[in-house]
């Protein structure tokens, strides 16, 4: 079992550290708090002793699990009585990203200034996202800032799992991609080149594979740094185009339909929809609100789009079904979902439902991925054989044969 090393602050004020074994940092959270401690920083020690992982990964930005940590703390102290000044406090003096202790100190100064927290939080939007606010600043008019806090560490941290699910989707095809690369690479400079001499000591005329084969392979040797320079012009060019707003909305589209992953990052992309959405209803956002904010919190420009859209559909006087069923980007089981929540006044939970589906698809998909890309991988293999067979292999059998004609 995992060890970690904590700091944290008793209910008296006390800055107290130790170490902690279990599963995973938020089970130190809760043992901690049991104990009537805040925990103000989280470490998982490495076996051997020499050094930490940091849970909480120094960037320039807080990165998401430091925002979960924070949410979590954040509604620990909340539910504890403790004023957001001192929160704040507590957790700056705790955190090593320099951008977010430099943003909860001016935080700090502007409730001691007399200003709202969703107000003061509102000056950071490069750590807090709209949807972020939203919540709190609900949370803030209600009174309820404990559950809006715990409501956005269980959205992140759902989140967080959700982005795992992709990036694993996605490592496999990258894999095999780039094998596929090493092996085009090592037959056209190593066994190609290796057969050059051998072919012209044939003094016949080769085959036209083997012609293509060659030619091939000298080309790329002759012009390999002029081919490297284009590579890297056209990734950067790529890489340009889909960071500009128009190109941002083109690629955000195309990934949805992409062969074999596409389906995976589009049912992900709407279970974040559907959860975000889930939130801010239960939160008391009202619905053009929390479309608006959850446009972002999607984190693609062409759903984000139809997000708009259906928030437009629902200003001309549509209900939401129908806004979303314009929209394209539902099934016809997730519209009769959102349906019944709209008749029963339960839009929350029936988002709440959506979004659970969408992730079961999303875990299965990705179970399956690895059983539909091996025949695609064995096909690749296998023409690489083929050609590699035809060109090299055919002028060694036609020679082969004719010395046997003559013998």
């Amino acid at each position: 079992m995992p060890n970690y090393r904590y700091q944290g602050r008793s209910s008296g004020g006390a800055v107290t550290k130790g170490n902690l074994h279990a599963p995973s940092a938020d089970a130190v959270v809760e043992q901690l708090v049991s104990r009537g401690i805040d925990p103000l920083e989280i470490d998982e020690v490495s076996e051997g002793g020499g050094g930490e992982i940091r849970i909480a990964f120094l960037e320039e930005w807080p990165s998401v699990n430091e925002l979960i940590l924070f949410s979590r703390q954040m509604y620990t102290l909340t539910k504890s009585g403790v004023s957001l000044v001192r929160s704040f406090q507590g957790l700056s003096e705790g955190t090593h990203n320099k951008k977010f202790q430099a943003a909860m100190r001016q935080i700090i100064e502007d409730l001691q200034a007399g200003r709202d927290i969703s107000a003061a939080m509102a000056e950071h939007q490069k750590i807090f996202n709209q949807l972020y606010l939203r919540i709190v600043r609900m949370g803030e008019e209600t009174g309820r800032m404990q559950e809006s806090f715990l409501q956005l560490y269980q959205y992140m941290e759902i989140e967080k799992e959700t982005r795992k699910r992709i990036k694993s989707a996605l490592r496999y095809p990258i894999f095999v991609i780039m094998a596929i690369v090493g092996a085009m690479f090592v037959v056209t400079y190593k066994v190609i080149p290796a057969f050059k001499g051998v072919f012209a000591q044939f003094n016949t005329e080769l085959p036209i594979f083997t012609r293509i084969l060659l030619g091939a392979s000298g080309f790329t040797e002759k012009y390999a740094v002029y081919i490297l320079l284009a590579m890297i012009l056209v990734v950067m060019g790529i890489r340009y185009y889909v960071n500009s707003p128009g190109g941002r909305l083109w690629w955000d589209q195309k990934k949805l339909h992409m062969p074999l992953v596409g389906t995976i990052i589009n049912r992900a992309t709407l279970s974040r929809f559907a959860r975000a959405f889930a939130m801010g209803s239960r939160s008391g956002l009202p619905i053009m609100q929390t479309l608006v904010a959850v446009g972002e919190a999607v984190d693609n420009e062409y759903v984000a789009k139809k997000i708009h859209e259906i928030r437009d559909g629902i200003e001309r006087g549509e209900s939401m079904v129908q806004a979303a069923f314009a929209s394209a980007l539902f099934t016809p089981l997730v519209l009769q979902m959102m349906a019944v929540g709209e008749e029963t006044g339960s839009m929350d939970e029936m988002m709440q439902e959506v979004a659970e589906f969408y992730e079961r698809e999303v875990e299965y998909d990705v179970q399956n991925l690895t059983s539909a890309i091996e025949p695609i991988l064995l096909l690749v293999i296998g023409a690489l054989v083929l050609v590699l067979a035809l060109g090299i292999f055919m002028p060694m059998w036609d020679l082969g044969a004719a010395a046997m004609q003559k013998g």
